[in-house]
């Protein structure tokens, strides 16, 4: 008979109960028999997380007429925040002004549905673009926008308020269309710069309406999830010592002989930092040895590269992958696409007879929302993975994708 399969769970589980009832149904869903192994309540303290949090949003007092007060200073604030690392993009100026010069350009018809007189002339596009330009340093959002439907709609409506700006059968509007007088031509200049200005605060405002809306809803349905991993990973840098006892007592519990002798190895499902513990312990001077591991949403090469992790392991280097010891011999790893939490491990990691380990993508199903860090408990594709790792002989048929070669910083 063999073994039970370990399954050490990820972050932010705090519900022992809640984890027997989950791997029950993995068991049930892979016909593998498995032993849950609970480490939460060593984990971080995370009763009091929404106290950290920032409240209120972005101010929505941006948008004012030229007779209204001050718009907030949070409004520079958040463009210096989001730009302060750009640049001004001069493709943006000149998407606009091509935008701009050919509704200048345009017949009555064209432009306005023949509501204009047969004797249209067009306006100065030259002097306009000049203008344009002047004005366009001044901007705080549109300078740094490549959005080419924005761009486009900024030059497009700049040109009907120019084309707008008066009636026909008023005086002045000729002389803007020309190159009239120096008044017209300051006429002009002003009412380029002020439309502009409009324009940029209205980008502005939209701009700060998305952020505000992502950024809560990055706090109050993802905000949590992103907070507790990260408290958990502290805490599991600082007890590490004391995470893997708990591990290996449970393990204890059912036979003190498996994983301490490489005749006796242990096969490990992991979830997300369950992951990374498993590999740390797997490929520790003193290993837990491990015939099969199978993560999901799991860590260890983002980890590895970023700090390396000691024991067997030395740390990475560009385009020649780690060599894992014999005490992990072999190791297929689930990611989900949307799941930001999870990375790749034969990119990385190479086990101790040459092959890779096994990078597989799970499906996104639409009904999981944007935050999957957790789906895979509940999914069937899962619980499949897992009966045709921990069943078979041999290491799973699933060539990585990159089987021909390493792929690159690029890739």
């Amino acid at each position: 008979m063999l073994d039970p399969v370990f399954v050490i769970h990820g972050v932010a589980n705090r519900d022992p109960s809640g984890l027997t009832a989950a791997v029950a149904a993995l068991q049930a869903a892979s016909g593998i028999q498995m032993h849950p192994v609970y480490w939460g309540d060593l984990g971080a303290e995370d009763r009091h997380i929404a106290a950290t949090l920032p409240r209120g949003g972005i101010p929505t007092d941006v948008l004012r007429d030229e007779s209204g007060p001050p718009h907030s200073s949070a409004h520079d604030a958040l463009a210096a925040d989001l730009f302060a690392a750009r640049p001004p993009l001069p493709g943006s100026l000149a998407q606009v002004e091509r935008t701009l010069r050919e509704h200048l350009a345009a017949t009555p018809e064209d432009y306005d549905d023949g509501l204009r007189d047969s004797q249209f002339t067009p306006m100065d596009a030259d002097r306009v673009a000049e203008y344009l330009t002047e004005a366009w340093d001044d901007t705080t959002w549109l300078q740094h926008s490549d959005d080419a439907l924005l761009l486009t709609e900024i030059g497009r409506d700049l040109a009907r308020a120019l084309l707008d700006a008066m009636p026909e059968d008023e005086t002045g509007y000729a002389e803007l269309r020309g190159s009239g007088p120096t008044d017209a031509e300051g006429r002009l200049r002003s009412l380029v710069r002020r439309r502009l200005s409009d324009l940029d605060r209205v980008a502005g405002a939209a701009i700060q309406a998305a952020v505000g809306r992502i950024n809560h809803t990055v706090r109050t349905r993802f905000g949590p999830g992103t907070t507790r991993f990260l408290g958990d990973v502290l805490v599991y840098q600082r007890h590490q010592a004391a995470i893997h006892a708990r591990i290996r007592a449970s393990i204890d519990a059912v036979d003190p002989e498996l994983g301490r002798h490489p005749d006796r190895p242990v096969r490990v499902v992991a979830h997300s930092l369950g992951g990374v513990i498993a590999v740390d312990m797997a490929t520790s001077t003193s290993p837990l040895w491990t015939e099969k591991l199978l993560t999901f949403g799991s860590q260890a090469a983002f980890f590895h590269v970023c700090d390396p992790r000691g024991g067997q392991l030395e740390p990475y280097a560009s385009g020649q992958r780690v060599a894992l010891p014999p005490s992990l011999a072999s190791w297929t790893n689930l990611w989900e696409p949307l799941d930001v939490l999870a990375f790749a491990a034969s990119t990385v990691f190479q086990l101790h007879d040459g092959s890779s380990p096994i990078d597989i993508p799970v499906s996104h199903a639409a009904s999981t929302g944007l935050w999957t860090h957790s789906a895979y408990w509940d999914s069937r594709e899962v619980a499949a993975a897992i009966g045709r790792a921990m069943c078979s002989d041999t290491t799973p048929a699933y060539p990585p994708p990159w089987a021909d070669g390493i792929p690159s910083a690029q890739d």
